[in-house]
C-alpha cells in the first residue's frame, strides 16, 4: 500500500500538534512538514470556524499546489462553500472525524482524485450545522461538563480544573444561559446528545 502524502495546517499550535501526532500514527499517510507542503498530495486543514485567516491560508495553499484540501472544521456557513472549494476544498469534516478513520478515508479518497461537487460539500457543511451544538461548546465548558457527568459538584471541579468556584458557576450559567438549558442535568444531557462528552 502507498502512503498518501500529506502535510497539516492549523489555527493554533496545539491543535496542529495533536492533528500530526494522529496523522502520524496511521501507516496509511506520511506527514510531510511545512516547508514540503508543495509535495503534498493531499493537505489537511483544522479550525473551529471559517475565518479571514483560514481563508488566506487556504488561497496560498491553493496558489502553491494543486493538492486536493481536506478541511476539519466545527462550523462551515454554506456561504463560503463557493470560496472554499475555488481553494480546492474536496472535504468538510467534523472536528470528531480527528479521532476516527473518517479523516483517513477522506484523504485516501482526495488522494485518489475522487471528485467532490459543491452539492456534496454542501450536504457535509449541512451535518455539520446539525451537530455544531458542540461546537457552540467551549473547551472550557467541556471540560466542567465532564466532571458534572461524573458527579462533581462545584467547588470538587473547581479544585480539579484549577479553577475559583465563582469560575465554575460563571461557566455553568454563562453555557446554561446562552443555550437555553433548565439546569445542570439538561446540561450534561446537552453534552452528550451533541457528543462532546
Amino acid at each position: 500500500m502507498d502512503q498518501v502524502r500529506v502535510a497539516a495546517w492549523a489555527s493554533d499550535p496545539i491543535a496542529l500538534a495533536g492533528l500530526i501526532d494522529h496523522l502520524q500514527a496511521r501507516p496509511e499517510v506520511q506527514v510531510l512538514p511545512g516547508p514540503r507542503r508543495g509535495e503534498a498530495a493531499v493537505l489537511v486543514f483544522a479550525a473551529g470556524r471559517v475565518t479571514p485567516e483560514l481563508k488566506a491560508a487556504l488561497r496560498a495553499a491553493a496558489s502553491e499546489t494543486p493538492a486536493a484540501i481536506v478541511l476539519v472544521a466545527g462550523y462551515v456557513d454554506a456561504d463560503e462553500l463557493p470560496e472554499l472549494a475555488a481553494c480546492h476544498v474536496v472535504a468538510v469534516l467534523p472536528r470528531e472525524a480527528i479521532a476516527g478513520d473518517r479523516l483517513v478515508r477522506s484523504i485516501t479518497a482526495a488522494a485518489s482524485g475522487k471528485e467532490t461537487s459543491l452539492r456534496d460539500l454542501l450536504g457535509q457543511a449541512e451535518s455539520l450545522q446539525h451537530t455544531a451544538g458542540g461546537a457552540a461548546l467551549s473547551p472550557r465548558e467541556v471540560d466542567v461538563l465532564r466532571l458534572m457527568a461524573e458527579g462533581w459538584d462545584t467547588a470538587e471541579i473547581a479544585g480539579k480544573l484549577c479553577y475559583s468556584e465563582r469560575t465554575v458557576k460563571n461557566v455553568i450559567y454563562g453555557m446554561t444561559n446562552r443555550l437555553k438549558l433548565r439546569n445542570r442535568p439538561h446540561a450534561v444531557a446537552y453534552a452528550l446528545r451533541a457528543g462532546v462528552i
